[in-house]
């Protein structure tokens, strides 16, 4: 029998709270102060720790820019991290170093926006260093003390000392900034050399070894790369078996070959650490139209780890992890990953995604005192709490105890006031909401909008798919299937109407609208937006989103019930 594949969207959502920080800026107003700038503090420093750093600063001339007011975050290394770092290079004094040196030294060490540690995440800062190179910070434990570690070359020794033009970071060693690109990085190391010869032969050597486009502009890029020992795992020896496998043209150039397509799959269009990667749910790459699924679970980072459903049953796709100790490795136009699998295109083919629009919120999912048990009203305040949701203003309703999928659905106000209040007042009518997506495989569908008709208000809703309006219908949210007749579905569904309850909770309120093909160009996820066009009405139930492929089988099988029974 043939499995018919079901997304049974449950995506997985990146909430780590250190992940979650990275994207807050501290907000300093640019006023004077009485407060010492970084240049005084580090000249009146009582334990008299920054001699060696004075001397570097007044030799690049950049007393006067560390002391003129600003948000800046300043990494000081101490002196005896000068004397390391000199040594390092096998330098007697600073005297060694030339005056552009020593301001590309500070530079990478000085940042224009205010950092406290409690937005230091394990990957990237975020804001870029005045050199143009990200750092990146993480903890590490010493003696049973866990510190901050920046760029994995120095402890944060003593953290956020506010001064009047923004915050110092004491480090016990100096930060170096990278010299080399991708290309350089892989080349270098031999454990990536099957690789490293695949990215030659294709030609995407030279472009990981790119910094400025022709215009001038930076360059930037991520590769995820393999090493020798994952290819033999597999049973590739050497560059040759790898060509064997995958080049279908002879020539591995020719942008349509397997093998060149293959490469290009490992190569990101940007810079992507790992705290950007998880944050993302998929990534575009260089192979056209082709992109990863990404997911942190379990501190893991794992790559096209995906689970579906079928008829039978959860069917679970195993990814490949990222190896984050030697990920996040900063080149001068990028950042180097390394995978511990195998990573090649994954072949999906467009399946149904019937996509409940409560059930895959995991802030809504893991509030149990709430989550099926009590309606409740979300502030929009609260609203940057949902990723996945964004609406217009006021507040958003949580209905349980009705006769949705599950037994819950959204109750927006479209148009006007609402009667619904919380302990902030009462909610306010919108004119849009938009949903992102779980992950859609490219391809043709035909998009049915599931609601639940409760009154007799009159409203129009346009739903737009990645901001193209969808054309087919408009969502009449007090409309209902004047008869449910099973023999007269198909005839329905002809002319984009359906019920989806099943036979348990059958009825012309449990309305479905076809509202449009859309053709998904790339693999991921997307947005889908519902406008008001003209009316109002209180009760605009959202319930169930399923774009389903324009060729699959049925259009209107299976059906939904409130106790969460499926019927095919």
């Amino acid at each position: 029998m043939k499995k018919y594949k079901v997304l049974w969207i449950i995506s997985t959502l990146l909430l780590v709270s250190v992940l979650v920080v990275c994207c807050t800026k501290t907000k300093l107003t640019q006023t004077t102060s009485t407060s010492p700038n970084v240049m005084d503090y580090l000249e009146h420093d009582s334990l008299n720790r920054f001699t060696k750093l004075i001397a570097i600063i007044n030799k690049a001339d950049y007393a006067t820019a560390l002391n003129t007011y600003g948000t800046y975050t300043f990494f000081a290394p101490t002196d005896s991290a000068i004397d390391l770092y000199l040594k390092q290079k096998q330098l007697t004094s600073i005297d060694n170093l030339s005056k552009e040196d020593l301001q590309k030294l500070l530079q990478f060490h000085l940042l224009e926006e205010t950092l406290p540690t409690s937005t230091f995440t394990d990957g990237k800062l975020p804001s870029i260093t005045d050199y143009g190179q990200y750092l990146i910070t993480g903890v590490k434990n010493v003696n049973g003390v866990s510190s901050y570690l920046v760029n994995r070359q120095a402890l944060v020794t003593q953290a956020n000392i506010t001064v009047g033009n923004g915050i110092i970071h004491v480090i016990d060693h100096v930060l170096i900034p990278t010299v080399s690109t991708i290309a350089a990085l892989i080349s270098q190391d031999t454990t990536y050399s099957i690789f490293t010869q695949a990215l030659k032969e294709t030609g995407y050597y030279d472009t990981l070894n790119t910094v400025k486009d022709k215009d001038g502009n930076q360059v930037w890029l991520t590769l995820i790369a393999q090493k020798n020992q994952t290819y033999r795992d597999s049973g590739i020896l050497n560059y040759e078996a790898l060509k064997a496998k995958y080049c279908n043209t002879g020539n591995p150039k020719d942008g349509v070959d397997s093998l060149h397509l293959y490469i290009a799959y490992h190569i990101l269009p940007d810079i992507k650490y790992l705290a950007d990667i998880v944050t993302g749910n998929s990534q575009a790459t260089l192979a056209p139209l082709e992109v990863i699924t990404d997911k942190f679970e379990n501190d893991t980072v794992l790559i096209n780890d995906d689970s579906y459903s079928t008829i039978d049953g959860i069917v679970y796709e195993p990814g490949i992890k990222l190896d984050q100790s030697t990920s996040d490795k900063s080149a001068t136009n990028g950042v180097l990953h390394t995978a511990l699998g195998g990573l090649k295109i994954k072949v999906r083919e467009p399946f149904p995604v019937y996509w409940d629009l409560c059930a895959t919120q995991p802030e809504l999912t893991r509030l149990s005192s709430i989550y099926r048990k009590q309606t409740f009203l979300f502030d929009y305040g609260d609203g940057n709490t949902f990723k996945g949701i964004k609406w217009e203003k006021s507040c958003l309703k949580y209905r349980t105890g009705v006769k949705g999928y599950l037994g819950d659905y959204w109750q927006v106000g479209m148009g006007r006031s609402s009667s619904n209040t919380n302990n902030l007042g009462t909610c306010s009518g919108i004119s849009w909401i938009e949903f992102t997506t779980p992950l859609l495989v490219k391809g043709k569908y035909k998009v049915w909008f599931c609601y639940y008709a409760q009154n007799s208000t009159k409203s129009a809703v346009q739903a737009l798919f990645d901001s193209v309006p969808l054309t087919s219908a408009l969502i009449e949210f007090n409309q209902k299937i004047s008869s449910v007749d099973f023999s007269k579905e198909a005839s329905l569904a002809a002319i984009g109407w359906k019920w989806w309850a099943g036979v348990k909770e059958k009825a012309g309120a449990t309305a479905a609208r076809m509202l449009g093909i859309v053709d998904v160009k790339e693999t991921g996820q997307h947005k889908i937006r519902f406008q008001l066009v003209s009316g109002s009405n209180s009760d605009c139930n959202f319930d169930m989103v399923q774009f389903i492929p324009v060729d699959w089988p049925s259009q209107t099988s299976p059906r939904f019930d409130k106790d969460g029974t499926i019927e095919y």
